[in-house]
C-alpha cells in the first residue's frame, strides 16, 4: 500500500530524559519513512527562578528531576547512559534548558535542521551521560567546537538576539498547537501526536499516519 511522506514537529528540551530516549528512535525511523523532522525548542523552565517556583528550591529541583531520570532510565534503550550518581554529586544546580535551546537554534542557523539535531543530541549526551553543566555557555561552546563549529562563530550566533527570537517563535508555535509537555511530536499531515514508546511501536504509529496521508 502506498504511504505519504510525513513532516513531524518535534518539540523538545535539552534537559529532558524522555527526549533523550526518543531522539535515537526517531533517527532509526527517519530514513525508513523519509521523515521531515522539524526541531522545535520548548523550554519548561528557562531560568533558576522558574525552577524554584516550580520545585520550591534548586536542591529540590535536582532531587525531583533525578527521580524522573529513574523512570526514564527504566524505559530507555540505553539505561546505562543515565548518570544519576554523577548528576546528583555534580557541583552545580540542575541546569535549566534555555542556554541549550539557544545553542540548538544557533546550530540550526549555521547548519539547518541537521545541525539542530546534532547539537541537541550532543547537549543531551553531555548532560545525561557525562553530567556536564549545559546551562553554562562555555560548556555549550566547547560542545559546538567538538561537533565541528568554529567557537567564535558559534558563540556569536548563540548570543545574537535573533537567535533568542527564534526560541520564542517555537514557544509561540507550541502555545498555538497546545503543546504542554515534552517530548511532543505532531504529525502535520494528520494532526496525530506520537506516543513516546519503543521503536517498533513508534514505527506502527508512523506507518498508520503515513497510510492516512497517502
Amino acid at each position: 500500500m502506498a504511504r505519504g511522506k510525513l513532516t513531524l514537529d518535534f518539540f523538545h528540551d535539552v534537559v529532558c530524559g524522555w527526549c533523550f530516549n526518543i531522539s535515537p528512535r526517531l533517527r532509526v525511523l527517519q530514513d525508513e519513512f523519509e521523515l521531515d523532522i522539524r526541531h522545535r525548542t520548548f523550554v519548561l523552565q528557562d531560568n533558576p527562578s522558574a525552577m524554584i517556583a516550580r520545585f520550591g528550591s534548586m536542591a529540590e529541583a535536582k532531587a525531583t528531576i533525578l527521580d524522573h531520570w529513574r523512570a526514564c532510565q527504566a524505559a530507555s534503550d540505553q539505561p546505562h547512559a543515565f548518570n544519576i550518581i554523577g548528576m546528583r554529586h555534580a557541583p552545580f544546580p540542575y541546569p535549566h534548558g534555555l542556554p541549550g535551546a539557544l545553542a540548538c537554534k544557533a546550530a540550526e542557523c549555521l547548519s539547518g535542521q541537521e545541525g539542530h539535531w546534532r547539537m541537541f543530541d550532543g547537549i543531551q549526551d553531555a548532560h545525561i551521560r557525562h553530567a556536564r553543566n549545559v546551562a553554562d555557555p562555555l560548556v555549550l561552546v566547547d560542545l559546538a567546537r567538538m561537533l565541528g563549529w568554529a567557537e567564535r562563530t558559534f558563540s556569536n550566533k548563540m548570543s545574537d538576539p535573533k537567535t533568542r527570537r527564534l526560541v520564542e517563535q517555537d514557544r509561540t508555535m507550541a502555545r498555538r498547537m497546545q503543546v504542554a509537555s515534552i517530548p511532543t511530536i505532531i504529525v502535520r499531515e494528520t494532526g496525530a501526536r506520537l506516543i513516546n514508546s519503543p521503536v517498533d511501536d513508534l514505527r506502527a504509529q508512523i506507518e498508520s499516519c503515513a497510510r492516512l496521508a497517502a
